[in-house]
């Protein structure tokens, strides 16, 4: 018999978008109360610049608003909470979750699936993984390299390997748009975008040095890193702008 998910903490509203107050602790239990239940869930991990995209995408904005879990992914978000008068702990990162998920596979056996990123880099970052974790379930790779024409197409091939848990690691909004169109077809439990963490896995990307995430800065190192952020870096400021101005 499915069980049935935890009740949800209470969410803050972020410039329209429902941001849940959660711990990483508490998102790895909701999840795992999602793969036992018979239904397929969306998992947002809800950034700064993802928030300030909403705002001009009404797709978006429908589509985290009804997401079944809104994750906060950045210090901005942590900023418009407390700003807010309803603070969130410290962040839940969808490069996070992705580790945290594929160490508790191997106990709990949840299949996994990584779709996204360049040829190679899903199955350089599942082969590294595997290592990283002994005894991770990941049952499948795909990269991401396809155009949206062909999603029912690569989400029945997705289909043939029965994830539980779908990572697709493709950018806002493709990833959670990919997501919601095909769970019908893929039927994972759980499916949730992460951006460049199958990068960062795989060692085509590195992460910033830990003192630099606690200088909470992590997305100026990325930006310098890699030019052809600047353009979801400079979203930062119009968020900004945006939650001070009390923009609804």
């Amino acid at each position: 018999m499915a069980s049935h998910p935890a009740p949800l903490p209470q969410t803050v509203e972020i410039l329209g978008v429902p941001v849940h107050r959660v711990t990483m602790e508490e998102t790895l239990s909701i999840i795992d109360g999602y793969v036992r239940s018979d239904r397929p869930h969306l998992i947002v991990t809800a950034d700064a610049s993802g928030i300030a995209q909403a705002q001009s995408d009404a797709d978006l904005m429908a589509l985290y608003r009804s997401a079944n879990l809104v994750t906060p992914d950045s210090s901005g978000v942590l900023w418009a909470a407390r700003r807010a008068g309803k603070p969130i702990p410290a962040r839940v990162s969808g490069v996070e979750i992705l580790d945290q998920v594929c160490r508790a596979s191997v106990e709990k056996g949840y299949r996994i699936f990584f779709l996204g990123a360049e040829p190679g880099v899903a199955d350089l970052a599942a082969e590294k993984l595997r290592q990283r974790h002994p005894g991770c379930n990941i049952v499948g790779a795909r990269h991401g390299y396809f155009k949206p024409g062909e999603d029912e197409a690569v989400a029945q091939e997705v289909a043939k390997a029965s994830p539980d848990i779908l990572f697709v690691a493709m950018g806002i909004p493709r990833q959670e748009k990919f997501i919601q169109k095909t769970s019908g077809i893929i039927r994972a439990k759980v499916g949730i975008g992460v951006g460049g963490s199958l990068d960062v896995y795989s060692g085509k990307t590195r992460r910033a040095p830990v003192f630099v995430q606690r200088l909470k800065l992590e997305w100026l190192w990325r930006t310098l890193a890699n030019p052809k952020k600047i353009g979801k870096a400079m979203m930062l400021p119009k968020f900004v702008l945006m939650v001070t101005r009390g923009k609804k």
